[in-house]
């Protein structure tokens, strides 16, 4: 396996972990809610009148930071390899995935393992074999 130099980015990695773990932190401090984004937008689609705020605010913070970055810097341009009905198909696993997961990689991952969850480390092992599996499957059994 070889390292593509050109895009390895170890302080802007770290600087990203860094400001995850501190939003999911002050979420769970200040706010007494688990930072798990499938969670999050579950609960716009029925919402609770004293719930709708801070889930809109957290929704809107991901899709607006990008804006507010790009006000500073370039972004990387992103490229996907796939076609647009692998991805469907892959977004539609990945939805169906987190319901019977009980959450997303960032609730079990991030917040569920932080708070030593036995329950989210089996599921961020199973989401991690699940995405090593299907990577070499795609790659190298059936390319798509």
């Amino acid at each position: 396996m070889m390292i593509d130099w050109e895009h390895f980015t170890p302080i802007w990695s770290l600087a990203g972990g860094i400001l995850i773990g501190l939003s999911a932190a002050l979420l769970l401090l200040l706010n007494g809610r688990i930072a798990g984004i499938s969670g999050i937008l579950g609960g716009l689609l029925h919402p609770r009148s004293d719930d709708v705020l801070w889930r809109l605010a957290f929704i809107l913070g991901l899709i607006f930071a990008p804006a507010v970055v790009a006000a500073f810097m370039p972004l990387p341009v992103p490229t996907i390899d796939a076609s647009a009905e692998v991805l469907v198909i892959g977004g539609l696993l990945v939805g169906i995935g987190t319901r019977y997961g009980g959450g997303c990689t960032s609730g079990h991952g991030v917040c569920g393992l932080g708070r030593r969850s036995l329950r989210s480390l089996v599921a961020t092992l199973t989401f991690m074999a699940t995405g090593i599996l299907t990577v070499f499957v795609i790659r190298h059994v059936w390319p798509l």
